[in-house]
């Protein structure tokens, strides 16, 4: 079942260790911090392409499209890279936290924190990657 936007509606029931760690508002904060980045990217390309930078700094993109792509993962998969590596979880209003007490839990919230990390990483170092290359002056 879909909601108005296309997408199935957001089943976030608690705190799964190293699964989801935040709630509704939180995603919604992550999905938005993806879409800021993802427009800033995307100005910084034009720019640099409209003054003529060298292709090299282009790789700038790395930082920009990094800070999008950990916006949008975080947003699917229901957590927060930061939450997970400080042994927190918010599924109540924005600015509220509570700790995550069973250090086994926090481990497998480190793992995933990591896996999102190194994700947003790979895709910000393509699309820089991918920008220096382009046969464009």
């Amino acid at each position: 079942m879909s909601g108005a936007s296309g997408m199935a509606p957001l089943n976030v029931v608690g705190y799964e260790p190293g699964v989801c760690n935040i709630g509704p508002a939180e995603i919604a904060r992550r999905r938005k911090s993806g879409h800021v980045a993802l427009v800033v990217s995307v100005v910084l390309l034009v720019a640099l392409l409209v003054v003529g930078a060298p292709a090299w700094t282009r790789l700038v993109l790395v930082i920009t499209a990094s800070g999008s792509a950990a916006g949008y993962l975080q947003a699917r998969f229901h957590f927060c890279a930061g939450f997970g590596s400080s042994g927190v979880y918010n599924f109540g209003p924005l600015g509220t936290t509570q700790q995550v007490a069973d250090a086994a839990a926090r481990s497998r919230d480190r793992m995933r924190s990591l896996q999102i990390g190194l994700g947003s990483l790979a895709v910000g170092l393509a699309v820089g990657i991918g920008a220096a290359l382009l046969p464009i002056r």
